[in-house]
């Protein structure tokens, strides 16, 4: 009797154990990994989450989980959320925007990541000296030619006060793609006869004294490149900007409806639902044959009709308005 007391646990543990085991092996996990909260960036994993479901993998019919975690802009966390992917051996990893997909990549060799709102493979610096980059990286990125385009639109929106067109902008000295970004802008603006006055910071929390400097220098409008930094502070950018009548010009449609007035740049629910679409392929033929990190296809002109209205700006025809 005693024997059998001690075996009917013993047994149920089994049971369980073979059943949670059965149903980790049948239903593919999802790990998404966010570095940061920002309202620009939330659509994009709507939109992965989207294509997947539109692809017949949804969490209501219980043939997909998908484990979300935010590392709340802390490195360390993040680091932390991937390692935990990596042991809970995940079907694939999910992840917005360049940091956390820089961090997936250093971590993990074999487990595959489907990237969004994260710049070309070389822009993250994980080429190899042969100029490959990871075997396990896919998803969609974005190189840096649009940011011509929306840099070109601001003499089109504004002429300036006297002499030639002074614009503003911060950029992170830790990030590779913004420092590349502001390179790039550099070279534009002496084309476009543009006078650029770049301010160079270390994190969000150096936004608000680097942007008050930067109003200070008397600037015509300020332009947001693409900053993981301008994403997480941008509230505060556009108060002092406001308060200043300085407007902000962008190539983050995201940044648009946050107050920017106008951007060219990608559709950051699009961004996210094209590289669901090559998640949902992987799934459903368990291969990533014939996948690789692709470009945006779908980009945007935006405008912010509010923004527009307070500085007496009008805009070209061919710009849509936010909702």
């Amino acid at each position: 009797m005693k024997l059998l007391k001690f075996f009917a646990p013993f047994i149920l543990i089994v049971i369980i154990a073979s059943c949670h085991s059965g149903t980790k092996s049948n239903v593919p996990v999802v790990g998404f990994v966010d570095a940061f909260e920002d309202a620009s960036l939330a659509p994009a994993r709507t939109g992965f989450v989207d294509a997947l479901k539109k692809n017949g993998f949804s969490e209501d019919n219980k043939n997909i989980v998908i484990q979300y975690r935010n590392a709340q802009g802390s490195p360390l966390t993040l680091t932390q959320i991937v390692n935990y992917y990596i042991s809970e051996k995940v079907d694939l990893i999910a992840t917005c925007p360049t940091v956390s997909s820089i961090a997936a990549a250093q971590k993990t060799k074999t487990i595959p990541i489907f990237v969004t709102v994260s710049p070309t493979v070389k822009l993250m610096g994980l080429e190899d000296a042969s100029g490959k980059g990871p075997a396990n990286l896919f998803g969609t990125v974005e190189d840096l030619n649009y940011i011509d385009t929306s840099f070109s639109n601001i003499p089109k929106f504004l002429k300036p006060k006297a002499g030639k067109l002074i614009v503003g902008m911060i950029y992170n000295e830790s990030e590779p793609q913004s420092i590349l970004a502001k390179n790039r802008i550099d070279t534009l603006a002496a084309k476009l006869n543009i006078t650029l006055i770049a301010l160079p910071l270390n994190s969000s929390a150096d936004a608000q004294l680097v942007t008050q400097s930067l109003l200070g220098k008397g600037i015509d409008a300020f332009f947001a490149n693409p900053d993981n930094t301008v994403f997480t502070a941008f509230e505060t950018i556009l108060k002092n900007c406001d308060r200043k009548n300085v407007p902000i010009f962008t190539s983050e449609a995201g940044l648009v409806q946050r107050g920017a007035v106008a951007a060219f740049g990608a559709d950051i629910y699009q961004w996210g639902y094209q590289s669901g679409e090559q998640a949902a392929q992987f799934l459903k033929t368990h291969s990533t044959a014939g996948l690789q990190p692709e470009l945006v296809k779908v980009r945007k002109r935006v405008y912010n009709p509010a923004a527009a209205k307070k500085y007496n700006i009008s805009v070209p025809s061919n710009f849509e308005a936010v909702k």
